[in-house]
């Protein structure tokens, strides 16, 4: 059963998207190796409390799989918050500021992040969840926005109605894809 998390559910929530994002490209390369783990799963709470609180966060009723979506008018994290983000960046806080990505389509909602627990991938978990975000949003009629560095999401995310906008190399960094999905898009069976 999927539903909406509580604050309750955040912190294994967390855990649940570091596990997911252990090896992924993008949190490799900007988050720093000495403390990675820690620093990743505080990250992912960090994030998590802000979508919890401006956003939607979805879940399946063992805290197995978490979406979280921001809509376009979400305000920017509290300063306590971003300066919490730079502690646990560290040294790589000016790389990861100074990456020059697209914008979203005007008006889209941010697909933040999807994860599924390792132990329970493959069993269309990160679909469901992801789709249950969709859903709620295609009500608004907005379209949806994300950024993966992760060429396996790419196929991942077609099949849910996302196309490629554009694919960034980050200097001595990972590729990014840049994708959006227009409202009410549907999903795609040759992805």
């Amino acid at each position: 059963m999927l539903g909406r998390a509580t604050t309750a559910d955040l912190p294994s929530l967390a855990r649940v998207l570091a596990d997911a994002f252990a090896a992924y490209p993008w949190t490799r390369w900007s988050i720093p190796t000495e403390g990675y783990d820690a620093r990743l799963e505080e990250l992912q709470l960090l994030y998590l409390g802000h979508a919890h609180d401006h956003g939607l966060v979805f879940t399946d009723s063992s805290l197995r799989a978490v979406s979280a979506f921001l809509p376009p008018q979400a305000p920017q994290p509290s300063a306590a918050l971003q300066e919490r983000v730079a502690e646990l960046h560290g040294d790589r806080l000016a790389q990861v500021y100074a990456v020059a990505l697209p914008s979203a389509p005007a008006g889209a909602w941010t697909l933040a992040t999807v994860g599924v627990s390792p132990l329970h991938q493959g069993r269309g978990l990160g679909v469901a969840v992801t789709r249950a975000g969709l859903e709620t949003i295609d009500e608004y009629r907005a379209p949806v926005a994300l950024e993966t560095s992760s060429e396996g999401n790419v196929r991942l995310y077609r099949r849910l109605g996302f196309a490629v906008d554009a694919v960034t190399q980050i200097p001595d960094g990972p590729v990014v894809y840049s994708m959006s999905r227009a409202a009410g898009a549907e999903p795609s069976d040759n992805a």
